[in-house]
């Protein structure tokens, strides 16, 4: 078997840039806006760059759909820096609600059953929703009748932290029951 090999004359792509700034921007005339969010009015684009070139600012274009762009007086690096600073704040603060399952049978034992209620009780208060599992198999499909009490006896002692959220207790060879904190 050949190894792949890699072409050394091929650059990997660099991340586009979201915005145009200074010479990149192709418009003849834009809005200008300054540092302190005050519009100056349009400009030919020639005496936009000289004027971010007297204040040390980049000229970026902010909204390039508009007619004439819209470009603002700005350090660029800063401006990249606070983007990205909250976007990391907007992913910390953002929360992943996961389903915790847990998988019990017809004839778990109690103990059993209270261990698995016990971290039901964890997950749901750390916001997350529970979904609980029966499968029946073979010989066991006739004892349906004693799942649906076993699930029912769950949503009871869970009354208090969770309601119901989606249920299937119909069908013959798995149930489940997923529940979702008050």
């Amino acid at each position: 078997m050949k190894r792949a090999k890699h072409n050394r004359f091929v650059t990997p792509l660099q991340k586009q840039e979201q915005h145009k700034i200074n010479e990149k921007i192709l418009a003849q005339q834009v809005r200008v806006i300054d540092n302190n969010g005050e519009q100056i009015g349009i400009q030919p684009l020639r005496q936009a760059l000289e004027l971010a070139r007297e204040k040390q600012l980049d000229l970026v274009e902010i909204a390039p759909q508009a007619s004439p762009p819209v470009c603002k007086l700005l350090n660029y690096g800063k401006y990249k820096y606070q983007l990205q600073k909250k976007e990391s704040e907007a992913k910390k603060n953002q929360r992943d609600n996961a389903v915790k399952e847990l998988k019990i049978r017809y004839c778990t034992d109690i103990g059993d059953l209270q261990t698995k209620l016990r971290h039901a009780r964890n997950f749901l208060s750390g916001g997350n929703k529970v979904k609980f599992s029966l499968r029946f198999r073979g010989r066991e499909k006739a004892f349906v009748h004693l799942g649906k009490e076993k699930l029912e006896q769950i949503v009871g002692q869970l009354s208090d932290v969770a309601k119901v959220y989606e249920q299937n207790l119909r069908s013959r060879s798995q149930m489940h029951i997923t529940l979702i904190p008050h």
